[in-house]
């Protein structure tokens, strides 16, 4: 594990955690989920607890989406504009973003925390779209609980070996996108079989 966050840990326990997933799913380029891991894998050897490192996850999370659901709703257009280039979203991307949204919103919110690179925007793209906050809340909590648990029992089972976490963060990001984008083709097979 990085020495800098095993010092982390050694100085502010579970407020990493919190802070560190809260601001990722916020909108700050943070790396919560590797900080995820480190508390669970630390919690394979008795210096924090698994279910609290997974409870302060998940509540980090969910408030982290919705305070990145009201920057987008505030100003998130013109935010992302400005500053998507810094996590590869140029104007074409978000503009396929906000057709992904309109069409499979719910799903979205679900899955995006676990993709790479749209955790950090995901629930901002959701508040700039027209999606109503408590649909949104809804989908994001049960996201926030699956991601949270899946990554805590991943680092605390894998947390003898952090290079066998670090490429699990790769695969179960990949998982993730994979079932996303077969929800995303059902949809549109099943659009394309309505009658009209």
């Amino acid at each position: 594990m990085p020495s800098w966050l095993t010092d982390l840990f050694a100085r502010y326990g579970y407020f990493v955690i919190f802070f560190g997933v809260m601001l990722e799913n916020a909108g700050v380029p943070v790396p919560g989920e590797t900080i995820l891991l480190a508390g669970a894998a630390l919690a394979r050897f008795g210096h924090l607890s698994l279910p609290a490192v997974i409870l302060v996850a998940i509540t980090g999370a969910i408030l982290g989406d919705n305070i990145g659901f009201f920057i987008g709703r505030r100003g998130g257009r013109v935010l992302l504009e400005r500053r998507g280039r810094m996590f590869g979203l140029t104007p074409a991307r978000i503009a396929q973003f906000d057709g992904f949204f309109a069409r499979h919103g719910a799903l979205t919110v679900f899955i995006a925390r676990s993709v790479t690179g749209i955790a950090v925007v995901g629930a901002m793209l959701a508040g700039e779209s027209t999606r109503p906050w408590g649909r949104f809340m809804s989908f994001n909590a049960a996201g926030a609980m699956a991601w949270g648990t899946t990554f805590g029992a991943v680092g605390y089972l894998l947390g003898y070996s952090w290079e066998t976490i670090e490429r699990w963060i790769g695969h179960l990001g990949l998982v993730f996108l994979i079932v996303l984008a077969a929800a995303g083709v059902v949809a549109l097979v099943r659009a394309h079989r309505r009658p009209r």
